[in-house]
């Protein structure tokens, strides 16, 4: 749709975002073609969890897939859908 000084484009928006812990391994995000790569410094004992909706803070829950290599933990999503927040947790 278009007219006048704007235009609406069809499509769907997802959002992938880190929430940063205050004293935890900065939490970083990229994408490459459809894989979305979630990482962080492999410091002990920091976890990554995860929520698809901020909404309801009990919903956080351990992620899986998590992988270590050269001293950094990666998490890589291939064609995520939906809303997701990552953020690290020292139990």
């Amino acid at each position: 749709m278009s007219g006048g000084s704007y235009s609406l484009t069809g499509g769907f928006w997802s959002l992938i975002s880190v929430v940063q812990t205050a004293g935890a391994p900065t939490l970083c995000i990229s994408h490459s073609g459809d894989t979305v790569t979630v990482y962080w410094q492999d410091v002990s004992g920091w976890n990554l969890q995860q929520n698809g909706n901020l909404t309801t803070p009990d919903s956080w829950s351990a992620s899986g897939g998590v992988t270590t290599g050269n001293g950094t933990n990666y998490l890589y999503l291939v064609n995520p859908a939906g809303n997701l927040f990552f953020r690290l947790k020292n139990p």
